[in-house]
């Protein structure tokens, strides 16, 4: 799995860094196909402090993105992971439901 990370408008500190790309790399366990992660953390608004982190998760031929903000980087970045944990756990579902829907049309040709 390829992981890009982008900070924009700022430079990241090493640790947020080490903390996005570990915490990427852990999605492994929910589902083998996929193939790159892009990390986006910005700023929603200056002013107000707002942080921003973005996941895009390349998977076959589907991208599955989520977006969260907050006042903290670490947290947006745990709250964007979960998104995409629910996220490919229902595009897993989906995958499997397709996969049995064939096996049984196949089934019936035979029969």
């Amino acid at each position: 799995m390829e992981i890009h990370f982008t900070a924009r408008r700022f430079r990241a500190h090493a640790e947020l860094k080490d903390h996005a790309v570990g915490a990427v790399k852990k999605l492994d366990r929910y589902f083998d196909g996929i193939r790159r992660c892009d990390i986006i953390l910005s700023f929603d608004r200056p002013t107000n402090s707002i942080k921003k982190a973005e996941l895009n998760v390349h998977v076959n031929r589907t991208i599955l993105s989520a977006v969260e903000s907050s006042d903290d980087f670490v947290k947006s970045v745990d709250l964007v992971l979960e998104k995409i944990e629910r996220r490919l756990d229902t595009y897993k579902s989906k995958l499997r439901a397709k996969d049995r829907k064939k096996v049984r049309q196949v089934q019936a040709k035979v029969v």
